[in-house]
């Protein structure tokens, strides 16, 4: 593997010898709480600071005592897939006051704590950061009242304050996610999923009222991922007459109007509970990292900041920047403007309601633009959780842009056999939950059937492609790109959607059906692990799939808590197996009882999952067992995950849209033509921005044997999964440091629900 840029920077430079942390929950409880607290202690600790948990939040703080504990390595384990916060959360009324706040100060100097990790939301940070401004008056107060000696002042001058967003109603302006919040669209979405059920047997209209406080989000993107037919939200009250709007759209609703059968479900406080999702716990466990290199590097001078997600990166903003913004939303919604609550709402939320309001809301068909231009749409390569919500959003986006939508069966091999058919608005009804692909997929490439594909789409006039798939997808339109010279029927604008749950095409952080796969594996590590639980000792080897890629087995094993991950981009042999062995077996010995390593399928040759096995389970002899798993197909099945519908349902909606762009822009003398290189592109999200990317300028980015990209992002991760199981490693921090703006966290096309 490529050794580290030297200009990067490694944590090994900065040092938390001497320094005292702690960490605490505040304000309402949300799924991934606990992730966050496992990163803070274990980093913490890592870099040689002492490291604290606050129980009962600030309320512990006040009341000071055992509420204030001293954190070890153990005392974290087994609590990443624990939803909740196992440390307590409370409202405090205390600390509001100044005298509440003079004895929270008192019991922090009593320990040495100058360093607060605090997770919760804008009440819960606006209160830290006041402390923070009131620090130096609180310490000299305690002098003069004889609590603390004079030096203490001096010795223990500034508080340093950094916060993590923990809500599940995702309303905190400068961060794209909140911990918590996919997690809380898990719950909502498999509600959805089973009320649908019922709800079609007996012709019933259901009404679902979700979580979100003032904040629409839950509701929008919930509407989003199960195809809606209404959606109410603060930030788009509805406007007079909305009942006959409704009924006329559904045909079937409210029983007064028309007669039908209606049922009224709450889902309360079942949001905010379960099991984190994987995205949460990969969310958590990174900015709780992130957050203690911030405390490591922050002077008397640094603002109080708050680690955001932005797109696919972690960064550091200023916390009273986030909720000064956060309250100006509240205060344009009071004043009842609601345009202006959407935008500074952000783009991400602007983005998610108006892709719904296009993909719920049909127009009348003498309201429809006509383009005469058909598109074809099909699926390619193995199957991936989302495609469908990508099809349905592609179909009815081009619907609404006036064209002719065509869908292709089976793949480029259904192309050429003539397997093509006009599908309408309602024909994809009900497809966004829909695991695997319901138009069929298959691998075949196009290059041998090129003039009957050719023939095809000059029978049925195509004059753009959209193509959903993998690796495979890409090798397509590489090689339909190439035939343009031969064939002017590919002369036309074409856009690939990376679909795969190996996550291995280039040109793109994250493809749909990975996030599907990742919640897979990680509930079945869940399972694995806890079928051990009162037994001896024992450590699971588990293989994933992906192919050459490690992306499943690396953020699988981040997010299940693993102690190794093996693949195929980071080499290894005998001794690191060896090595690892050691490791676990001192582990075992001195705290753990359950051990978790991840094998991608063609990390080695050699050593195979058996292999492994065996080697585990020898060495191990007397100390602990081994069990192996091998997860097989059970990744690529099931229901999409709510992340996964809605990147599908965004990705296809803008592919569509730019597909519309690019037929207006090549339409000359009566047909498209288009043959330039950025006529045939890819679209995939490279750090904060979604990006259409010529498929050629690709092609130096590949590695086509091993069917992965050359430099793959998620690699930085490794050394977060070692550090976070008691490995000894570099930690690269050349992305961090940086204290940005709340204005600027925001690209043109930067879109939160891709965020990872």
């Amino acid at each position: 593997m490529a050794q580290p840029d030297s200009k990067k920077i490694f944590f090994e430079n900065l040092s938390g010898a001497g320094k005292a942390i702690a960490v605490l929950t505040s304000g309402g409880d949300a799924q991934g709480m606990n992730a966050a607290v496992r990163a803070v202690v274990r980093m913490g600790l890592y870099v040689g600071a002492k490291v604290y948990f606050i129980h009962e939040g600030y309320q512990g703080m006040v009341d000071g005592g055992d509420n204030i504990e001293e954190a070890s390595w153990e005392s974290v384990s087994s609590m990443l897939q624990v939803g909740g916060t196992v440390i307590g959360s409370a409202r405090c009324k205390e600390f509001r006051s100044h005298e509440g706040r003079l004895q929270a100060a008192h019991n922090l100097v009593q320990r040495g704590i100058t360093n607060l990790c605090v997770i919760g939301g804008d009440g819960s940070l606006t209160g830290a950061n006041l402390f923070r401004e009131e620090w130096s008056g609180l310490l000299k107060e305690l002098v003069e009242k004889g609590l603390i000696e004079a030096d203490a002042v001096e010795r223990y001058a500034a508080l340093h304050i950094v916060g993590m967003v923990g809500s599940i109603d995702n309303d905190f302006c400068g961060t794209d996610m909140t911990i918590g919040t996919d997690s809380a669209l898990h719950r909502i979405i498999e509600v959805v999923d089973a009320i649908m059920t019922t709800a079609q047997s007996h012709q019933r209209t259901f009404v679902l009222e979700v979580m979100g406080r003032h904040c629409g989000y839950l509701a929008l993107v919930s509407a989003l991922a199960c195809g809606a037919d209404w959606v109410l939200i603060p930030e788009m009250p509805p406007e007079d007459g909305w009942e006959e709007k409704m009924c006329q759209k559904l045909s079937a609703l409210v029983v007064k109007h028309l007669g039908f059968d209606t049922r009224v479900t709450i889902l309360g406080h079942v949001q905010r509970g379960g099991t984190p999702s994987a995205f949460d716990r990969i969310l958590a466990s990174r900015m709780g990292v992130e957050a203690v290199l911030a405390l490591l590097e922050t002077t008397a001078d640094t603002p109080a900041c708050v680690v955001s997600l932005c797109g696919n990166q972690s960064v550091r903003l200023p916390l009273m920047e986030c909720v000064q913004m956060t309250q100006e939303v509240q205060k344009a919604m009071d004043q009842k403007r609601f345009e202006e609550a959407v935008k500074l709402r952000g783009r991400s939320f602007e983005n998610n309601l108006r892709t719904y309001k296009l993909l719920a809301h049909r127009k009348p068909e003498s309201e429809l633009p006509v383009s005469n231009f058909n598109v074809a749409v099909l699926n390619v390569g193995a199957p991936a959780a989302g495609m469908n919500a990508a099809v349905r959003s592609a179909v009815r986006v081009g619907i609404s842009e006036g064209h002719k939508m065509f869908a292709v069966n089976d793949g480029f091999e259904g192309f050429y056999k003539g397997q093509i058919k006009e599908v309408k608005w309602s024909d994809v009804g009900g497809w966004t939950g829909q695991g695997g692909s319901l138009l069929g997929t298959k691998r075949t490439l196009p290059a041998k059937h090129a003039d009957k594909i050719a023939e095809q789409m000059r029978k049925y006039n195509i004059n753009a492609l959209l193509v959903i798939g993998g690796f495979e997808a890409l090798e397509s339109l590489l090689q339909l790109y190439e035939v343009r010279t031969t064939y002017e029927e590919f002369c036309i604008p074409m856009c690939m959607l990376p679909a795969t749950i190996s996550n291995n095409v280039p040109g793109t952080a994250l493809s749909i059906g990975a996030d599907t796969a990742l919640n897979a594996i990680v509930e079945t590590c869940d399972r694995i692990k806890q079928s051990a639980s009162g037994t001896k000792r024992r450590v699971f080897i588990i293989e994933t799939m992906g192919g050459y890629c490690g992306y499943l087995a690396t953020v699988g094993g981040l997010a299940a808590g693993a102690d190794a991950a093996y693949i195929y981009e980071e080499p290894f042999d005998i001794r690191d197996l060896q090595a690892n062995v050691e490791h676990l077996t001192e582990k075992m010995k001195t705290s753990i009882q359950r051990g978790l390593v991840l094998r991608n399928e063609n990390s080695n040759d050699n050593y195979t999952t058996d292999f492994i096995y065996q080697l585990y389970s020898e060495e191990g002899k007397g100390v602990f067992d081994c069990r192996k798993n091998v997860l097989g197909h059970m990744q690529q099945g099931g229901a999409p995950s709510p992340f996964d519908r809605n990147f599908g349902t965004k990705m296809s909606a803008k592919a569509m849209q730019w597909l519309s762009k690019k037929l207006l822009e090549t339409y000359r003398r009566g047909r498209v033509f288009a043959n330039s290189e950025d006529s045939c592109c890819l679209l995939g999200m490279l750090g904060r921005t979604l990006v259409f990317q010529p498929v050629v300028t690709l092609k130096d980015h590949t590695d086509f044997i091993h069917r992965i990209p050359k430099e793959q992002w998620w690699l930085k991760l490794r050394p977060l999964m070692k550090i976070l199981a008691k490995y000894k490693t570099s930690y690269d921090v050349s992305d961090s440091g940086q204290i940005e703006h709340v204005i600027h966290t925001r690209p043109k096309e930067s879109d939160a629900s891709v965020a990872m």
